[in-house]
């Protein structure tokens, strides 16, 4: 199966579109989002935007808050399990950093060059690692297993029947992307916030539904139909 970016990008954005159908629902989205803790509601909804079917033209129901708290969490912590050495190599890195522009006497040129070190080691590991990272969590989503988050073997073979260089070109598309987004809250005053504020949901069912459909090329590659079999002659 050839992964067709068009398509799936289309597909995400005509998904994404449905959220203006029900806009009650838009908005507590958004409200829920802002606020810290609670928005993990609203990732346990990116996760059944994920469980959607192929062929879905509805999002699902914002319903059992406390239910989709949990799965939220479930997707974060993966999430930081998945990136838990480059965190610990940032963490001594940034901390140097912040005690150098301080002037602490014990940051040496040694400790800042060890500390420009542990942050490339760290940046190429959170790349590396970040690529793999949407098909793991979309992993751990389809089969409702956390440990299938973690399942290297399974989720390369996934992405190399997606085939790496559409992969790759997938990622790509959904950084820039993210990019735009990032840019908007950008924009100075309360307008960059209200706007940014009002994307992001949107923006995180876009990228839950293209990651679905990206993982769904990978998988339904390798499922193909029996054969049939033979017709045997009868005796007459």
């Amino acid at each position: 199966t050839k992964l067709k970016l068009d398509v799936n990008l289309t597909d995400s954005l005509t998904y994404t579109k449905l959220l203006f159908n029900d806009l009650g629902q838009l908005l507590l989205l958004i409200i829920l989002d802002v606020i810290p803790i609670v928005n993990l509601i609203v990732a346990g909804y990116l996760v059944n935007i994920v469980k959607q079917p192929k062929d879905s033209n509805q999002l699902p129901p914002l319903t059992n808050f406390v239910d989709l708290w949990i799965q939220g969490l479930k997707v974060t912590i993966a999430a930081i399990i998945f990136m838990i050495i480059p965190i610990l190599l940032f963490i001594p890195a940034g901390s140097l950093f912040f005690l150098s522009g301080f002037g602490f006497p014990i940051v040496t040129g040694v400790s800042t060059f060890l500390a420009i070190v542990l942050m490339l080691v760290g940046l190429v590991l959170a790349f590396f690692l970040s690529i793999i990272l949407s098909m793991g969590l979309v992993n751990m989503i389809k089969h409702d297993d956390f440990g299938k988050a973690f399942a290297f073997g399974e989720i390369m073979e996934i992405i190399r029947k997606i085939g790496w260089s559409d992969y790759i070109l997938w990622v790509v598309a959904v950084f820039i992307c993210a990019v735009i987004v990032a840019a908007v809250g950008r924009i100075p005053g309360i307008i960059g916030w209200l706007l940014s504020t009002a994307i992001a949901p949107m923006f995180g069912v876009f990228i839950a539904r293209s990651a679905a459909l990206t993982y769904m090329e990978g998988t339904e590659s390798s499922t193909s139909p029996p054969a049939s079999e033979p017709i045997m002659p009868t005796d007459m």
